[in-house]
């Protein structure tokens, strides 16, 4: 396809291509020369630059130019360039970075994969390939670390989650709410979307690290501790949050015989691997560690690779009705182990209870309640399970 008909297309589907810059004057040209043989509609955030960057930009009159007066990041530099391009009208942005690790010649391979996908409700990142000769090890380290807690806030597998060259819907994004304002918003951006509902997926891409003019804005322990508070706050949102949230729209949606049937009963998991997740929620939903349940139960079963529907649907045994119930035969149960005399009636087992003064018997009846609860739901859901697996046989054959 020519590169008339390619810059057609991208106006077609009103999409512009941003490139953020700061102190890049050895490849800043370069790539925006590349850029510039595929379409017009460019927007330069120049990220308060202190090198020659100004007077590169001269030389390209048809840019839309973003000039910060102090360099604050690539995130927030990404962030002044999408609010400019809405402005404009641009449903989509391609971002490509401008240190010339990145082929713009990559450009209709964005905008392609858009045209064929039947969402368009899509982020795409370029995906590198990390095992090529010239990668550094600590950028194939990154990626994979990265990698891991996409997958864990999102359950999305991706092979690159750190391009910088991807396609954003703009106009899908725009009542997201974005925090961060350095490299770290590269991966708030894409987690969020996830969320969203926007379908995030890699496309292959070329790279060239061998560049002896390219340069790194990265600072290895800043910007590694600033993604990796990102992350944790991400995971704690994605447990405490987000999955119940999924779960229970889940529920709303289908309703409770139907969701019972089709992501409990009839899920592809075994009756031995479904009895297994029971039996975790029911340990974990009784377990005294109120406050981190939900967080519990998800993180141990993706571990274990257990069912998390499952498991996370029986960890709300705890749920506020049944929690004096819990609390009067963890304290009896815990009283009769340790011998102790116990003198609370079930009535006494309210709000204002002193748990402090029984908390050993607690802890202690807890976990043989949480425990021997456990074990009886898993037996039973595996005898349940078993019974309507070979009911489902018997009916098909």
């Amino acid at each position: 396809m020519s590169q008339k008909l390619h810059s057609e297309k991208l106006n077609s589907l009103k999409c512009c291509v941003i490139i953020p810059t700061y102190n890049n004057q050895k490849t800043l040209q370069r790539v925006i020369e590349g850029v510039l043989v595929y379409t017009e509609n460019v927007i330069v955030v120049n990220d308060g630059s202190t090198d020659s960057t100004p007077e590169i930009l001269l030389q390209f009159p048809q840019l839309r130019l973003i000039n910060l007066a102090q360099n604050k990041g690539k995130g927030n530099a990404l962030r002044q360039g999408f609010k400019h391009a809405e402005s404009l009208g641009y449903h989509y942005a391609i971002t490509i970075d401008s240190d010339g690790q990145h082929f713009p010649e990559d450009i209709p391979v964005f905008t392609e994969a858009l045209e064929k996908s039947e969402n368009k409700k899509l982020l795409l990142i370029g995906a590198r390939n990390m095992g090529q000769t010239g990668v550094p090890k600590k950028s194939s380290f990154g990626n994979k670390f990265s990698n891991f807690w996409f997958w864990v806030e999102t359950g999305i597998r991706l092979k690159d989650t750190q391009s910088g060259f991807r396609l954003y819907p703009l106009y899908a994004m725009k009542n997201l709410n974005f925090y961060t304002n350095k490299f770290e918003f590269e991966i708030e951006a894409i987690v969020k979307s996830a969320w969203s509902g926007i379908e995030v997926k890699n496309i292959p891409i070329q790279i060239h690290y061998e560049l002896k003019n390219r340069v790194s804005h990265f600072r290895p322990f800043k910007d590694f501790t600033r993604i990796s508070i990102l992350n944790t706050w991400l995971v704690l949102v994605t447990f405490l949050y987000i999955k119940p949230r999924n779960l229970f729209r889940k529920l709303k949606k289908k309703g409770l015989k139907r969701f019972l049937m089709e992501d409990l009963l009839q899920s592809d998991d075994s009756a031995e691997k479904k009895a297994f997740s029971i039996a975790l929620g029911v340990f974990i939903g009784l377990s005294p560690i109120w406050g981190f349940h939900t967080i519990s139960v998800i993180f141990l079963a993706i571990l274990l690779k257990l069912n998390k529907v499952i498991a996370f649907a029986f960890s709300n045994v705890s749920l506020p009705p049944f929690i004096p119930f819990i609390l009067y035969f963890s304290l009896k149960l815990g009283s009769w182990l340790l011998g102790e005399n116990f003198v609370l009636s079930f009535n006494e087992i309210d709000p204002s209870l002193e748990l402090v003064k029984y908390l050993k018997s607690y802890i202690v009846g807890s976990l043989a309640l949480s425990i021997s609860a456990a074990i009886l739901c898993g037996l039973a859901g595996y005898i349940i399970l078993t019974l309507f697996e070979r009911k489902k046989i018997f009916k098909n054959g």
